[in-house]
């Protein structure tokens, strides 16, 4: 089962690297590249730039490969592993995403002079990004690469399991509603408050109940003091 998140990650990274090759020989050797918050372009790079996000999703790929073998005892992702690849999967769909959103402005503004409003585009796919990300918040047990990791949700697997269950409704929630306002045009403005919100809920709220935990003596123990006994000289 897990070869099937493999087989889409590539797919996904093959897509975004076939597109702007198809597109290469109809664009200028100088394209836009970046964008003012009006939709206005303000830079102008080489057209090789187009390449930039799918460097960035290979690179992706290496490291999730490599992370599960690089996590420490207590910490790993095999617990969740199913999880762990298809978050892999939505961050590489986010990627990818955005890569088509970029050609298709570069491709209007060099070919038909028109202006696209990239910022709502990029952001409409972040929310959701967010949106299904925080569907698997929930599943996502104690590592130190996804999920809120702050001291309060690594210092106790309670903390970390509550934080979690309140993560994915919040982002879930705030990510779609924040993909609805997006769609409707209202101020980008207003969607960065929500996408703000959306991550420091679950932070006050991881430290808010471990505080509450250690003041009713309900914390569990440490592992690194469980396993203190076992260490051998």
């Amino acid at each position: 089962m897990t070869r099937v998140y493999w087989i889409i990650g590539f797919l996904l990274l093959a897509a975004s690297i076939m597109a702007p090759v198809w597109l290469y020989p109809g664009l200028p050797d100088r394209i836009p590249t970046h964008w003012n918050i009006e939709g206005k372009v303000d830079g102008y790079g080489g057209k090789w730039t187009l390449f930039l996000l799918p460097a960035w999703m290979g690179g992706l790929l290496v490291l999730f490969y490599f992370l599960p073998a690089l996590s420490p005892r207590h910490f790993e992702v095999d617990a969740f592993r199913p999880t762990y690849l298809y978050i892999m999967d939505i961050v590489l769909g986010l990627f990818a995403y955005m890569q088509g959103v970029l050609l298709y402005t570069v491709y209007q503004s060099v070919h038909a002079g028109r202006r696209v409003d990239l910022g709502s585009g990029f952001l409409a796919g972040l929310f959701l990004f967010f949106a299904l990300m925080g569907n698997q918040l929930g599943k996502v047990r104690k590592n130190f690469y996804i999920g809120v990791r702050v001291p309060w949700t690594l210092a106790s697997d309670r903390v970390w399991n509550d934080t979690h269950r309140l993560a994915a409704w919040v982002m879930t929630a705030g990510g779609l509603i924040g993909f609805v306002l997006t769609l409707l045009g209202v101020s980008i403005l207003a969607s960065v408050v929500i996408l703000i919100v959306s991550g420091l809920i679950p932070v006050i709220y991881s430290f808010v109940h471990y505080k509450a935990l250690e003041r009713a003596g309900q914390l569990e123990s440490s592992q690194s003091l469980e396993g203190a006994g076992e260490l051998e000289v």
